[in-house]
């Protein structure tokens, strides 16, 4: 992966904050110190980059820290221009189309996982992953919708990471596929079916769904 910049990332695995940023930086091709925080002993580094939330995930860059996930996604964005795919789109109007959908994922989909995990009775557990998968129904329908390019097999479901997921013991849990969803966007047989299928701003519809 490219970047000769010092990029260090704080967080940890089962985040999805974490996965947003670790998913653009895969877009962007740069390379990053994965540090994993132990949310239960968080450690010095991490109080002093984000004294205020004391939350990941923080990038680090250089020795400056930037925090949460959404405003990471646009510095890298901002930072690393000349590297990689544009992560947001230019046009005002498609750039709120993106914060809809980062909206859907951080209020329909993030917030019934977390009760699916911490809910205090198998009811409001139940509940909760009827809602998350509901969720991931809509957000994979909306992308097959606006982007043709994902309606093909070579791109990994976006279900089938949380069923996989919610059938595993917390130890044997599967990560994001980070690398593997970045790597279909930049495959060489999607820039092929993007060309035969819709204009060139396929691909970032394709990205504003997931950020």
């Amino acid at each position: 992966m490219a970047g000769g910049d010092d990029l260090k990332l704080l967080g940890a695995w089962p985040s999805p904050f974490v996965t947003r940023v670790k998913l653009a930086l895969a877009l962007k091709g740069l390379s990053y110190e994965d540090v994993e925080e132990n949310l239960y002993n968080k450690s010095e580094l991490l109080l002093k980059s984000n004294p205020v939330h004391k939350k990941i995930p923080v990038l680090i860059h250089n020795g400056a820290p930037v925090c949460e996930s959404m405003i990471i996604v646009q510095y890298i964005d901002d930072v690393f221009a000349s590297t990689g795919p544009s992560l947001l789109p230019a046009d005002p109007y498609e750039r709120a189309i993106a914060r809809f959908w980062m909206a859907h994922v951080d209020d329909k989909l993030v917030a019934p996982w977390r009760q699916w995990l911490r809910g205090k009775t198998e009811e409001e557990k139940s509940e909760g992953k009827k809602q998350a998968f509901a969720a991931v129904e809509v957000l994979e329908g909306a992308l097959r919708e606006r982007c043709p390019v994902t309606r093909s097999s070579t791109l990994p479901r976006l279900r089938s990471w949380p069923h996989g997921w919610s059938a595993s013991s917390s130890s044997t849990r599967p990560r994001p596929p980070c690398r593997t969803w970045a790597g279909c966007l930049s495959s060489p047989r999607h820039e092929r079916l993007q060309r035969l299928s819709e204009p060139a701003h396929i691909q970032n519809n394709f990205k504003k769904m997931l950020f």
